[in-house]
């Protein structure tokens, strides 16, 4: 359903995230060990998640990536839109032009079901409720 860089995304912040508490800045060539991401890959994410202000960064040799503590919640919705965009969340399943209650496709219905459930979840989990789940040992970034 989201694009490998959407997922990458979604898995830097959680580590970063994690690592917040620690009030120290994540390397680039640390985020992309701990998330299983090529580094050049997780370098372009980085900076679109850094243009839109979802993440904080400073350069240099003591620089890296954060998240400021008094940041608002980061809605797992944010970083979809950031990445990868709304618009696979609200079109057709099959990617008819014209599909609606009144001109169904075969799946319209079960497939307006799936994505209300996924919209739900989108905006209700943030990066720093999966953070702690992660930080508890309740959750892996990579195996």
């Amino acid at each position: 359903m989201f694009s490998k860089a959407c997922k990458y995304a979604i898995k830097a912040l959680i580590y970063i995230a994690s690592r917040s508490n620690d009030a120290t800045r994540i390397s680039l060539r640390d985020i992309a060990a701990k998330i299983d991401s090529p580094e050049h890959f997780t370098a372009k994410i980085m900076q679109v998640l850094s243009k839109q202000g979802i993440v904080s960064s400073i350069k240099g040799p003591n620089g890296g990536f954060y998240i400021e503590n008094d940041a608002p919640p980061i809605k797992l919705l944010d970083v979809v839109r950031a990445i990868d965009g709304v618009q696979h969340l609200s079109g057709c399943g099959l990617g008819l032009k014209e599909c609606s209650a009144h001109q169904p496709c075969p799946i319209h219905n079960e497939f307006s079901e799936i994505r209300g459930q996924m919209l739900t979840m989108l905006r209700e989990n943030t990066i720093q409720q999966l953070a702690a789940e992660l930080s508890a040992g309740h959750a892996v970034l990579k195996h």
